[in-house]
């Protein structure tokens, strides 16, 4: 683990912050400091740690640092979400958002620059991708929000779930999102429940069978559509994995915890995916399986041609999936003045992907 470059300290995991230490003939209980210090009390500099001793601390200074994501911009909604675009690497940034609730404090991370799932309901895919975040960029995400927010009166942390539903598709990152989650879930770091964090996935199958091995949090599916038809024109990986098959990987997540549900994901799109026929498809698509659906309005973006459905629809669709005996909410359009609102994250991305100039090529009329 020890190289010539330093080591980010927020990379580290506390198994990998043991075998750290051990490398340095130091006891494993220095990782359990050292984590305190970084994501409980957000220190900053190695000096801080007033635990450890001189030597150790000059020690850590020759060998690692503690490098977050730098704020670029910090904007707040007129309904109380926040939203910060924070700078990666050489011009390329993410966005992070908290959405304050009464009775919870929700941040919704990112995992990768831009996306390559070209998702056509998403204005994050339009910015083409460029890579997978590192942990330290991950979980520095919450770092970053922790300092911002502070604590309440009462001294306790403002943030209480992470839902990965950022700039990005998690389980594309899967090694990464795991050793983030490692440490939200760490007593001596974030100390979340396992309940308090949602993965959402548009459908990486195989993925999805390898979380089932890894960690128990909650699952979300980015569904947006009742058939393989429209869903191919909405979500492209369902070429790949099809509705049936991305169902039976999430039944066999949730199977053997009965108190489980997969979370439905489902953007509503005036005349598109919105009409009555379209609620009773779902109904028979998903009546034997144990889920909740979070009706979503669509949140508009430059260069989409779709529109948000209009009220009177969304209600009827969601009256017919309630009369079906399917939990169904709506979800409350949270910071779209601040364009932080679901789909709307854009961040800056330097396309490796060429997305961006294909898209622009064909407004143009070149094939």
């Amino acid at each position: 683990m020890i190289s010539g470059e330093k080591i980010n300290l927020l990379d580290l995991t506390r198994q990998d912050m043991e075998a750290f230490f051990e490398q340095l003939g130091e006891k494993p209980f220095r990782a359990s400091q050292v984590i305190k210090w970084l994501h409980q009390y957000g220190v900053d500099h190695i000096q801080s740690m007033t635990n450890l001793s001189k030597s150790l601390r000059a020690q850590l200074e020759e060998l690692a640092s503690i490098k977050a994501p730098k704020i670029v911009v910090d904007s707040t909604s007129d309904d109380g979400t926040r939203k910060w675009v924070l700078e990666m690497d050489s011009g390329n940034h993410v966005e992070t958002v908290f959405i304050p609730e009464r009775d919870r404090g929700t941040l919704c991370v990112s995992t990768q620059i831009g996306c390559a799932l070209a998702c056509t309901f998403c204005s994050t895919a339009r910015q083409g991708f460029n890579r997978n975040l590192s942990v330290h960029e991950i979980i520095g995400q919450m770092w970053v929000a922790n300092k911002a927010l502070g604590r309440d009166p009462k001294g306790l942390r403002i943030i209480s779930n992470v839902v990965f539903m950022g700039m990005g598709e998690p389980l594309l990152n899967f090694d990464n999102v795991m050793n983030s989650i490692n440490l939200m879930l760490d007593d001596f770091a974030y100390g979340l429940s396992k309940r308090r964090i949602t993965i959402s996935t548009s459908g990486v199958v195989p993925a999805i069978n390898r979380l089932r091995e890894s960690t128990d949090v909650f699952l979300a599916l980015s569904l947006h559509a009742p058939n393989d038809a429209l869903r191919d024109a909405l979500v492209p990986l369902n070429k790949k994995y099809p509705l049936a098959e991305v169902l039976d990987a999430c039944v066999r997540y949730v199977r053997g915890d009965p108190g489980k549900r997969i979370t439905i994901e489902y953007v509503m799109i005036d005349g598109f995916n919105d009409k009555p026929e379209h609620a009773r498809e779902l109904v028979k698509l998903l009546r034997n399986l144990p889920v909740k659906i979070n009706l979503i309005p669509f949140n508009p973006f430059p260069g989409s041609d779709f529109k948000r459905s209009t009220p009177q629809a969304l209600e009827r669709f969601r009256e017919i999936l309630i009369k079906n005996k399917l939990t169904t909410i709506t979800r409350k359009t949270r910071g779209d003045d601040i364009d932080a609102a679901c789909g709307q994250l854009v961040g800056k991305v330097k396309d490796r992907s060429k997305r961006t100039q294909k898209q622009v090529s064909l407004r143009q009329g070149v094939a």
